[in-house]
């Protein structure tokens, strides 16, 4: 079973090193390290000049993190893939522990992990409705995203039946491919924690009612469906909350036009 690793990063000279080493670390180790330098205009280059033959390095113009990993996976040798963003780290034994669940599983064509989140140096305690989802878990990730892109590993076959990762979403593009593979295929779940998910630095920042914008982009590709309306319709709430809150007259007027398209009520 072999792992093509796939780490996208963008000005991130302070943190890819320990992205990169964390997969270096691994009690298993990867078939291949696909690092894709976004654009960078920091010292990101110079960082990853030094890690010579052990990875694998494609620079391209920026164009975003979905664009990135897209050309990750279009180099990627292997069947198998994983994604580690370049701020975050795995833990020793995450490519073993998941590659060895695929072979106990191997219907399954995806998973991911339970993970450990640190913000600004503290460790952050997870909420019951931050549980990992596994099965047939449509549905209950209709809300909000459930599965870290740097938990995940997946068989290359997916991406042929729910496309590759969509570049023209600024944010939510992970829970957008996840919802459409949870369209076809059942996700496992490796209960161990085994991957850390860092905040706190400067990341891309939206308002959080914003995040719902996205979302709906997302869930519009699921039409006709009674309950992914029906989060639509939640979700239009509490960004029209928003939009006047904020004054964004754009927002306003996205709401406004979807309920008229889907015949929602006010």
């Amino acid at each position: 079973m072999k792992v093509s690793v796939i780490i996208p990063t963008y000005n991130r000279a302070t943190l890819v090193t320990r992205a990169i080493r964390s997969v270096l670390d691994q009690e298993e180790p990867a078939d291949e390290i696909i690092v894709i330098d976004d654009g960078s205009t920091d010292e990101t280059s110079q960082v990853l000049k030094t890690f010579g033959d052990a990875i694998r390095l494609v620079r391209r113009k920026n164009g975003g993190v979905s664009a990135a990993r897209n050309s990750g996976i279009a180099e990627a040798r292997y069947p198998w893939i994983a994604f580690l963003d370049s701020d975050d780290v795995w833990h020793p034994r995450k490519l073993a522990l998941q590659k060895a669940f695929h072979q106990e599983n191997p219907s399954l064509r995806w998973s991911h992990t339970n993970e450990a989140w640190i913000r600004n140096g503290k460790s952050v305690k997870q909420r019951a409705h931050h549980a990992k989802v596994k099965g047939a878990a449509f549905y209950e990730m209709l809300d909000f995203c459930k599965i870290a892109p740097s938990t995940v590993m997946l068989h290359e076959t997916v991406f042929k039946e729910a496309g590759m990762f969509d570049e023209t979403l600024p944010v939510c593009e992970d829970y957008d491919l996840w919802l459409r593979i949870l369209r076809r295929y059942p996700v496992g779940l490796v209960e161990a924690v085994l991957t850390t998910k860092y905040a706190g630095h400067p990341q891309l920042s939206f308002s959080s009612y914003i995040l719902d914008r996205y979302r709906v982009e997302a869930l519009l590709k699921h039409l006709p469906d009674k309950c992914v309306e029906a989060e639509i319709a939640k979700k239009i709430a509490v960004l029209e909350k928003g939009a006047k809150k904020h004054r964004n007259r754009e927002t306003e007027a996205f709401c406004t036009a979807l309920r008229e398209r889907l015949r929602l009520q006010v």
